[in-house]
């Protein structure tokens, strides 16, 4: 790489990290071990800044055995975060064409993209999952379930959110079924994050600011097609498809106690406020996942789950989870 070529020290991104970030754009995807290979370096360094690029939203992770990384478009990824920066980084700005020429060496690209267009490929989903999220300036919808394209944890979600844009996102049942999953989500509406669950969702959705959508077209685990539109109608349409959804979804709250509180009837004696694990309790059953997957989440047997809910719906005064749904719901523990 040329002297003159080394630019990205002003975002913070070292010579042997940038190297990396160009080995990548060049190929259109590399693994930890071809990095440490071709760069000479170790497999824990070459893991560790590719995951850096990864937190900046300039690659984006497959999920793959192997969790080869891929490049996100310069065009969109570096161009929101110059605009964070001072007019000394101008000349990363001229830069862009440099690298979007190596971007589109390692992939085929269409010069002038359609209102409407079909993705096809885990590569090109993620890096419009990700692109969408550098869009994002007020809004971002989201429908969450799987089948996964890219690791399931999001990093650059926090990024957006300390922006200030607003975050609202429903999960289905199977979204909580990997190992983690619960504490995924709760790490994410204590960053800020407005979050329902709900049993099931029809598609896959993501939305930035009301004028623009991703929306799946598949949902096997080994084919990845979808829609991204910015026709005004469809958009229309997607938005009011996630209100539908979010007005019956049950809230994954941050703080159980702070939300009964909040929801006390004024003039009436206040109920106890639920613990957060029954919180997370009576959010995960009324989202419809089996015992044994909320007790794996929780961390506790399906045996202690059972008992502990039978607990809850005697103190509930209910005969069925529907019941209890209804009653929490009435004392403002959901």
């Amino acid at each position: 790489m040329a002297k003159d070529e080394t630019v990205l020290d002003l975002l913070g991104i070292d010579e042997a990290s940038e190297r990396i970030y160009h080995l990548v754009l060049r190929q259109g995807a590399a693994s930890v071990p071809v990095v440490a290979e071709q760069l000479e370096i170790s497999h824990a360094e070459a893991e560790g800044r590719l995951d850096k690029l990864r937190g900046m939203g300039l690659v984006a992770r497959r999920a793959t055995e192997n969790g080869d990384y891929a490049p996100v478009d310069p065009r969109f990824a570096l161009r929101i975060l110059t605009d964070r920066h001072s007019d000394g980084l101008a000349r990363i700005r001229d830069h862009i064409g440099v690298l979007a020429d190596q971007f589109d060496a390692g992939r085929s690209s269409q010069a002038d993209a359609p209102q409407t267009q079909v993705l096809s490929g885990a590569d090109a989903l993620a890096a419009w999952y990700v692109r969408l999220q550098h869009q994002a300036g007020r809004e971002f919808l989201a429908f969450d379930r799987p089948p996964y394209v890219s690791a399931s944890s999001n990093p650059l979600e926090p990024v957006v959110l300390d922006r200030g844009v607003s975050w609202r996102a429903i999960y289905s049942a199977a979204s909580f079924e990997h190992e983690g999953g619960w504490e995924e989500v709760q790490r994410l509406v204590a960053r800020g994050e407005q979050a329902r669950a709900t049993p099931d969702l029809p598609l896959k959705l993501a939305i930035a600011d009301r004028t623009v959508a991703m929306v799946s077209l598949t949902l096997e685990g080994e084919r990845f097609d979808a829609l991204v539109t910015e026709s005004p109608p469809l958009v229309e349409a997607l938005c009011q498809l996630f209100e539908f959804y979010w007005r019956s979804a049950i809230p994954v709250a941050g703080n159980p106690e702070a939300v009964a509180r909040g929801l006390t009837t004024p003039g009436r004696r206040p109920e106890r406020a639920p613990t957060p694990e029954e919180h997370a309790m009576l959010t995960l059953i009324g989202a419809g996942l089996k015992d044994e997957v909320i007790a794996r989440q929780l961390g506790m047997s399906a045996r202690t789950l059972r008992r502990r809910s039978q607990d809850l719906m005697a103190e509930l005064g209910a005969a069925n989870r529907f019941q209890a749904g209804a009653e929490a719901a009435r004392r403002g523990w959901l």
